[in-house]
């Protein structure tokens, strides 16, 4: 198999799903997608949970000290945050998703074009941000096999059925931040080999969790967390991870 069969199977699960959630959602009443999108939302918080325990991780501690965690995951979310809301991360992501909108489907309306673009916002960060993305992603490039690609792919081929029931084809528009993603992780791979040890790793996770977090605020109607904001998070863990162990 070539470097990068594993976002091509994912991005494939995700349209094949997402596919079958709109064709199931025209049959379900307003009130059963909304039972649907608080499924989703209480499962996501589930899966950000258990991705932000990643601030426990023992290589992670190990690399930086115990109290060092935290901080780690703190001044990442504010650094990202100060970052991403600087360059209107969240106006540029909606916008966008307004823009695929209007290409892709004959809806005009005001709540057709705000289901559009929460749907392929939410489906977006929660199909990117894990820690089979990262992982998975590079160790496909690296030549190491795809399984952990694979097994994310069956998982967000259901994930897509169950948001595209609520949401519609905002959700398929996901796979196009998925080959973005996870096609650039690959390239990453394959260019520069193991590139994240297993503390920058976990402190990514851990982050990554959070901003799961913010999704599932977002699906509970709890608030409208810009979590687009805040994907800078991402990028700045590993570094202060790097800066903590220096200083230890």
């Amino acid at each position: 198999m070539f470097p990068g069969i594993g976002t091509v199977v994912n991005v494939v699960t995700v349209l094949l799903g997402a596919g079958l959630g709109v064709l199931l959602g025209h049959r379900l009443s307003e009130r059963t997608r909304d039972v649907v999108t608080d499924g989703l939302g209480l499962v996501t918080l589930l899966i950000a949970i258990l991705s932000a325990l990643n601030v426990t991780d023992p290589a992670l501690v190990a690399h930086i000290g115990s109290s060092a965690p935290m901080l780690v995951v703190l001044g990442s979310l504010l650094v990202g945050g100060i970052v991403g809301s600087g360059l209107r991360l969240e106006e540029r992501v909606e916008s966008l998703g307004g823009w695929l909108q209007r290409r892709l489907t004959s809806g005009t309306g005001t709540a057709e074009r705000h289901r559009f673009v929460e749907g392929f916002v939410a489906a977006s960060l929660l199909f990117c941000t894990g820690p089979l993305t990262i992982l998975g992603s590079l160790n496909d490039g690296l030549g190491r096999g795809a399984d952990e690609l694979y097994l994310k792919s069956a998982l967000d081929g259901f994930a897509a059925m169950a948001f595209a029931a609520s949401f519609g084809w905002g959700v398929a528009a996901s796979a196009i931040t998925i080959v973005v993603v996870q096609g650039g992780l690959t390239v990453v791979g394959v260019l520069l080999g193991d590139v994240l040890p297993d503390a920058h790793v976990a402190a990514l996770t851990a982050v990554g969790g959070l901003l799961l977090v913010g999704i599932a605020l977002r699906l509970l109607r709890v608030r409208q967390i810009p979590v687009a904001d805040l994907l800078p998070a991402l990028v700045v863990a590993p570094f202060l991870v790097a800066v903590a162990a220096a200083v230890r």
